[in-house]
């Protein structure tokens, strides 16, 4: 992986969003699917949100939000086990398999207690489609159905988008990517993201990829 350049100085305004991704209980350690370290996070996250609460107003939460038996769940499949790969005709599910996580009303589905909820302005919950996964707060893996994130923030007239949370190589890069296609200016806060890397080395090609597509970096510190 080549070295990161990193952005400095950014002035929040009000064309700016803060997008937190899927700071959910099962994806902290002790979850169904935990991410290593994804509770590290969460004070920064909580300290850079009141800073675009109070300068843009726009901060967006996601949520995994899935029905029982879940095509993505590795339980839906007869002998098959969390990280199988795997991949439907349409693309809608895989590349992986999971354990069952984020199940609609549960106590893993909900944000994690330290996660301050009330900085939100709009909460996302996507992967609700039982036969369609949705890493992406823009668009389910069919690539067709919208989330209706885009046109939301469009209306409040947004022009950069800053991303942060969990997975570094899942729903965080598949919204930045999808983010760029939707025409905003896409900037990833690398030291409040984690990764899963599954497959390995996944984060380092999911870094590469992001680079290409013209995503910048930056870290908290770069905020005025």
């Amino acid at each position: 992986m080549e070295l990161i350049e990193f952005e400095e100085k950014i002035k929040i305004n009000l064309q700016d969003a803060l997008l937190i991704i899927d700071i959910q209980n099962d994806f902290i350690p002790g979850g169904t699917l935990p991410v290593e370290e994804g509770d590290l996070i969460i004070e920064g996250i909580n300290k850079l949100g009141g800073m675009f609460k109070k300068y843009s107003r726009n901060v967006i939460l996601t949520q995994d939000w899935h029905p029982q038996g879940h095509l993505s769940f590795a339980s839906s499949h007869s002998g098959m086990n969390p990280g199988d790969e795997f991949l439907s005709e349409n693309g809608a599910i895989g590349p992986v398999l999971w354990p069952d996580h984020c199940i609609q009303g549960t106590q893993g589905a909900e944000f994690h207690d330290d996660l301050n909820k009330n900085l939100a302005s709009l909460i996302i919950r996507k992967g609700r489609n039982p036969k369609v996964d949705s890493y992406s707060a823009f668009l389910e893996n069919d690539k067709k159905t919208e989330t209706g994130l885009a046109g939301y923030l469009k209306s409040v007239e947004i022009k950069r988008i800053f991303l942060c949370g969990l997975a570094l190589d899942y729903c965080c890069y598949f919204t930045a990517m999808d983010a760029v296609s939707f025409g905003f200016d896409v900037y990833l806060i690398i030291d409040l993201t984690r990764g899963i890397d599954l497959p390995p080395g996944n984060v380092s090609t999911s870094i590469e990829n992001m680079k290409k597509k013209g995503i910048k970096f930056v870290k908290i510190e770069s905020f005025k």
